[in-house]
């Protein structure tokens, strides 16, 4: 069963919260939503490496970040709630040099005030480059 709010929510409602971002910036492109996941990549180039030509562990961060980020804001009633980062942690695995890479994110767990999200951060050949966790809390809306 989806764990996600909105049952009609898209790849392409999910472009348009991102137009003018960060996520929009460093070119994170939305792949995918299952039932409970969701995809996007990143490409590895001048905007996301660092200066030893390898993907800039921020870089993967951002996208760990955007990934749990809307992972909850499509879990949650935004009438009632808005969600933020808390805490964020990653442990880069091996590098990257070219072409994308491709975050999943998978809840660990969705609670009241916060969520826990695990995101692995895939190469093109499907190698983990990256092990991220991030913590959102769920606020609620006054009035």
């Amino acid at each position: 069963m989806p764990i996600w709010f909105d049952k009609e929510f898209s790849i392409e409602k999910i472009k348009l919260l991102g137009e003018n971002t960060m996520a929009d910036f460093l070119g994170i492109e939305w792949k995918e939503i299952g039932e409970d996941f969701i995809s996007a990549t990143l490409p590895v180039d001048q905007r996301t490496k660092q200066p030893y030509g390898l993907l800039h562990g921020g870089a993967s961060c951002v996208l760990a970040e955007t990934l749990g980020s809307v992972g909850s804001a499509l879990v949650i009633d935004h009438q009632k709630f808005y969600c933020v980062g808390l805490e964020i942690n990653a442990n880069h695995i091996r590098s990257a040099k070219e072409g994308f890479v491709k975050g999943i994110a998978k809840p660990l767990h969705l609670g009241a005030t916060t969520h826990v999200w695990d995101i692995r951060i895939y190469n093109d050949k499907d190698k983990l480059v990256c092990v991220s966790r991030l913590t959102v809390a769920i606020i609620r809306r006054k009035g």
